[in-house]
C-alpha cells in the first residue's frame, strides 16, 4: 500500500424528503444564489418548482442558469461565470446530475479567477478559490457529488478533459432517491455502467497489499450488479433506486481508492470519443473498457483472474488464468450488453475516419495509463478493436 492522505469535506445528507434541510445548509454561505441546471427534467418532475419555494422561503434572490448539455459545454461554463460576476453571487445551487455539477464546480472556480476559465481546465492554472456550492442529485451516476473533479468540453476545438481541485468539493449534496425515480431507463444503464466504470478504474491498479480495498471495489461492483436488473423492472422502486444511489456515490469519493492510484486510461480514451462525437459518456466506457482490458490484461493476470473469479463467478476447473481472465471480460461485456449498453462504437455511427485524431487526443495529455501506460499505438488498437 502507498502512503496517502485522505480529504473530503462534503457533507452527504441522504434520504427521503431531505430536500427540507436546504435553507439550514446554504445559510453560512449568502442569499445570492446561481440555480443551475439542465434541460426540462426537473421542472416536468416537479423538483424545479421545490427548489424555487425552498429557497424563496429562505429569502434567496435566484438567478438561474438552464441548458446544461450532457456534456457539459465552455460555453456554459463562461455564461454562469459571466452570470456570477455581474450579479454578485454568494452561492451556487446545482439541480441534476453530474454535467450540472461538473459544470457548477467550473463556474465556481471560474467566477473566482480573473482569466479564462478553461486555463483552469487545461491545468495551465491552479484552482485556488472557489464560490461555495452545494448540490441536489437526481441521477446515480458519476460520483460529482461528493467529490472535486469535473470534465469540461471546449466543442469548438474538440477537446474535452478532467481537472479537479481541493477548492471544488461541494458543500454538501442532497441524495434523495425518489428524485431518480423519472429517470429513464437507458440514462438508468449509462449510470450504472459509469459506475462500475469507475470502480474498475480503481481496481486496476499494480500496488501490492490492498486486499480491504480490493474486496470494497468488489463489494460495490456485485451490489450494483445485483440490483441493477430488478431496477430495471421497476424503474420506481425505492429500495432498489436507493441502492443504486449510494453505490454511485461511493464508487468515486475517494474512499476505495485510498493507498494506490488506478488507471483511467479508459477514461482518457472516451473523452477522446465524445469530444468529437459528444456520445453518452458511459455509452463509450461500454464500448471501450472491455476492450481496454483485453488489450492490457497481460500486465496483470492475477488481478484480471481475481476480478473474474471474485465478482463475475468464474470458476478454475483447470483453465489458464488468461483463460479465466478473458471468460471474466467476456462477462462483464454480456452483462453490459443484457442491461441494453452499446457494445460497439458503430452503435453510435463511428467509423475510423477520426482513430488517428482520437488517439493524438488521448497522447496530448501526459501519460496514459498506471495499471499499464500506454502508447499512441495502443490507443489506437483499442479504439480499433472498438469499432
Amino acid at each position: 500500500m502507498d502512503n496517502f492522505t485522505f480529504y473530503n469535506p462534503t457533507k452527504l445528507i441522504f434520504g427521503k424528503g431531505q430536500l427540507e434541510t436546504l435553507p439550514q445548509e446554504m445559510e453560512a454561505y449568502g442569499k445570492n444564489v446561481l440555480l443551475v441546471y439542465g434541460g426540462g427534467s426537473i421542472k416536468r418532475r416537479g423538483l424545479y418548482d421545490d427548489v424555487i419555494n425552498t429557497l424563496h422561503k429562505a429569502g434567496a434572490t435566484v438567478t438561474e442558469l438552464a441548458g446544461v448539455e450532457p456534456n457539459p459545454r465552455l460555453s456554459t461554463v463562461r455564461k454562469g461565470v459571466e452570470l456570477c460576476k455581474e450579479n454578485q453571487i454568494d452561492f451556487l445551487l446545482a439541480v441534476g446530475g453530474g454535467s450540472v455539477i461538473d459544470c457548477t464546480k467550473a463556474i465556481a472556480a471560474g467566477a473566482k479567477y480573473d482569466g479564462d476559465v478553461w486555463d483552469i481546465v487545461l491545468k495551465k492554472q491552479i484552482a485556488t478559490e472557489a464560490l461555495p456550492f452545494g448540490t441536489v442529485l437526481t441521477l446515480a451516476a458519476t460520483g460529482s457529488e461528493m467529490n472535486a473533479g469535473s470534465v469540461i468540453t471546449n466543442w469548438e476545438t474538440n477537446e474535452k478533459y478532467g481537472w479537479g481541485s481541493p477548492v471544488t468539493f461541494p458543500k454538501f449534496s442532497i441524495l434523495d432517491p425518489v428524485n431518480t425515480f423519472s429517470v429513464p431507463k437507458d440514462h438508468t444503464v449509462y449510470g450504472i455502467v459509469d459506475m462500475m466504470s469507475h470502480v474498475l478504474e480503481q481496481y486496476f491498479h499494480q500496488t501490492t497489499n490492498t486486499p480491504l480495498q480490493d474486496r470494497m471495489c468488489e463489494a460495490v461492483l456485485t451490489t450494483v450488479m445485483e440490483t441493477a436488473p430488478k431496477l430495471l423492472e421497476d424503474l420506481e422502486s425505492y429500495e432498489h433506486r436507493e441502492t443504486i444511489l449510494y453505490n454511485g456515490t461511493i464508487a468515486l469519493n475517494g474512499m476505495l481508492q485510498m493507498g494506490y492510484r488506478g488507471d483511467w486510461a479508459t477514461h482518457g480514451i472516451e473523452h477522446a470519443v465524445s469530444a468529437i462525437y459528444d456520445i453518452p459518456h458511459a455509452g463509450g466506457l461500454a464500448i471501450l473498457f472491455p476492450n481496454w482490458m483485453e488489450h492490457v490484461m497481460d500486465a496483470n493476470l492475477g488481478r484480471f483472474k481475481q476480478l473474474a473469479v471474485r465478482v463475475f463467478g468464474v470458476q478454475d476447473n483447470g483453465s489458464t488464468d488468461k483463460e479465466i481472465a478473458l471468460e471474466g471480460i467476456r462477462r462483464l461485456r454480456e452483462f453490459w450488453s443484457s442491461l441494453g449498453a452499446p457494445t460497439r462504437l458503430a452503435d453510435y455511427d463511428i467509423d475510423d475516419k477520426n482513430i488517428d485524431k482520437m488517439a493524438e487526443h488521448v497522447m496530448s495529455q501526459g501519460t496514459v495509463g498506471n495499471f499499464k501506460s500506454l502508447s499512441h499505438e495502443d490507443v489506437t488498437s483499442i479504439l480499433k478493436a472498438s469499432l
